[in-house]
């Protein structure tokens, strides 16, 4: 051994005792808890039961499996001997894990990846074998069986990862011990949990280079505040426009950047905008129910902006569940007999909850009771628990990806705006939440004629006979495109359908100057969803001027541009406020 290669045998020894040491007041610190909040055993037995009733498909599949491994060792074999031979299977395309070239390249590791892809089609096809086992069970096997074969992905592991290994190698083990400290930084953050950092939570501050169009806060009460934005445009649409985001995230998705922000696109096309900066829950909202989301919510809301522009109707957008919440406070309305929305625009919206996709998961009655015990100390739900299940729905963008990153790498990880806001999820009353996913997504009721009612007025969708723009995204882990498609045949006004490229973030903000993703839209979508495929036209690029086009005829007469505190609504302060200046990973007071 050389001197170079001793001292450097040296350092790596020096820093796995350093690793070793902070391993052990880890192990002292934290412990790990022994729970099964899915009850995922009694869904496994209720599988293996069934698959003794019907063993032909364990047999079949092992048969295959087996088959497919021998055609593997010949394959590996032959690479080895530098002859080239057809891979036995592929990552599927879009799979990001396997981007180092020694997956290809190296014999090792392209058997290694190749036997992974074999054992998980394996698990899938034998969690497929669901006769005999009821709907929501099947559903829970094949979602917990995706999240278990992510998990045991090579590229998880220090020695079946080329690039930890190079890595390694080339830092002398300093990757490794910088990954445990990220770690343990990590854990102290989460309070013995691993809350896994995605991006650098420090280069961002709200106002100053995130959420900084420039606007006022004009209206407040316990359930939000009211922001009005600054006009870009020398005359504004007379009719207003208020956008409703969802309630268990900030706002400011929707305002983001100065390049990918929504709303300051929305001014500089004349629209006189509107939020609504939801509150971040704490104890004292534990009265709140979803009531007042829509009473002392969104109807307050609509009668501060008449107020500020001394107009009689408003055209309003809802995001997600926000989205939800439009529909219900639209109906509600109609049914009173109040004409003040002018148009709705609902992006990425379910209003049958039919097929709610892997949501339904976390969203049965037996998670709603779990929920309901999780709740009853400090009366909302930690705007940690909803984060985690959002990320499970997307493991390994969500999750994997920073931990190789982060903790086998020994990287930080980038400034990157969307993930700090990912980071920012809010809290939810238990009343309010415990209300929303029994009638909603349990019971299926807000799509029935008076399913559900607020302050003592049934709910009828089939009431929103105003203009509707339904706006969905084609890979959504969250609403379904089909699933929010079937609510464009719930109300009775005229409608419009976009089906925007990407996911539910990236499908919605998606500024044209950036080029990205296309859309499919029509007037007057048919029941006939594949129908509906068929006739709609493809277009490239963002459907943000889509939209425009669809709304520009609906916005009133052109009116001197409005700045805020000009109308009855004096101005609080500057945005973007102070309820969204709350953070999960703070107390609250």
């Amino acid at each position: 051994m050389n001197t170079k290669t001793s001292i450097a045998s040296e350092e790596y020894k020096e820093k796995m005792e350093q690793l070793e040491k902070l391993m052990k007041e880890a192990a002292s610190e934290y412990g790990i808890a022994n729970i099964d909040p899915f009850n995922l055993v009694e869904a496994w037995q209720q599988w293996y039961d069934a698959m003794l009733k019907n063993p032909e498909k364990m047999i079949e599949t092992g048969i295959n499996y087996w088959q497919d491994t021998m055609k593997l060792y010949q394959q590996t074999a032959m690479q080895m001997m530098g002859i080239d031979s057809e891979p036995v299977i592929q990552e599927e395309r879009g799979d990001r894990r396997f981007r180092h070239q020694a997956w290809e390249e190296q014999p090792i590791f392209n058997a290694i990846k190749q036997s992974y892809l074999l054992s998980s089609k394996c698990f899938r096809d034998l969690a497929s074998n669901t006769e005999g086992i009821d709907e929501q069970t099947a559903r829970k096997m094949a979602f917990f069986t995706e999240q278990y074969i992510d998990s045991l992905s090579p590229t998880n592991f220090a020695l079946t990862n080329p690039e930890v290994i190079e890595k390694a190698v080339e830092t002398k083990g300093e990757n490794l011990l910088n990954g445990f400290q990220n770690m343990m930084s990590d854990l102290r953050k989460g309070n013995g949990t691993l809350k896994i950092s995605m991006t650098d939570t420090d280069a961002f501050e709200l106002g100053k280079n995130i959420a900084v169009s420039s606007g006022k806060v004009v209206f407040r009460n316990r359930m939000f505040e009211l922001l009005q934005y600054e006009p870009s445009t020398k005359t504004v649409n007379s009719i207003p426009l208020l956008l409703v985001p969802p309630w268990i995230n900030k706002y400011y998705v929707l305002d983001l950047q100065p390049e990918n922000s929504f709303i300051k696109w929305l001014t500089g096309q004349g629209h006189t905008v509107f939020v609504m900066s939801w509150v971040n829950p704490d104890e004292t909202c534990h009265d709140v129910q979803f009531d007042h989301y829509i009473l002392d919510g969104l109807v307050v809301a609509l009668d501060a902006v008449k107020q500020a522009t001394g107009e009689d109707k408003v055209n309003v957008i809802g995001y997600c569940i926000g989205g939800a919440l439009l529909a219900t406070a639209l109906a509600y309305l109609r049914s009173k007999g109040d004409e003040g929305i002018n148009t709705s625009t609902f992006l990425t919206t379910m209003l049958d909850y039919s097929e709610p996709g892997e949501l339904g998961v976390f969203t049965d009655e037996e998670q709603l009771e779990s929920l309901k015990k999780k709740m009853s100390e400090k009366g909302y739900l930690e705007g940690d628990y909803m984060a985690g299940v959002f990320n499970m729905l997307r493991a390994n963008d969500l999750i994997w990806s920073f931990y190789v990153n982060n903790y086998l790498l020994g990287k930080s990880p980038k400034a990157f705006d969307l993930l700090y806001w990912n980071s920012d999820s809010t809290r939810m009353p238990a009343g309010m939440h415990t209300w929303y996913i029994k009638n909603f997504y349990v019971d299926n009721k807000l799509k029935e004629p008076d399913g559900v009612s607020i302050d003592g007025i049934g709910i009828d969708l089939s009431r929103i006979d105003i203009p509707s723009c339904f706006v969905s995204a084609v890979e959504d882990h969250i609403a379904p495109w089909e699933s929010t498609y079937a609510g464009t045949q719930l109300v009775s006004g005229p409608v419009k359908f976009i089906l925007s490229g990407s996911g539910h973030i990236a499908g919605i903000i998606n500024p044209p100057a950036a080029g990205k993703h296309n859309y499919r839209t029509t007037d007057n979508p048919p029941a006939d969803l594949e129908k509906w495929v068929g006739n709609a036209k493809v277009n490239e690029g963002s459907w943000w001027p889509e939209w425009q086009d669809w709304i520009s005829g609906k916005c009133g007469e052109k009116v001197p541009c409005r700045v805020p505190g000009d109308g009855k609504l004096d101005i609080i302060e500057d945005a973007p406020g102070t309820y969204v200046r709350v953070r999960i990973d703070q107390e609250p007071d």
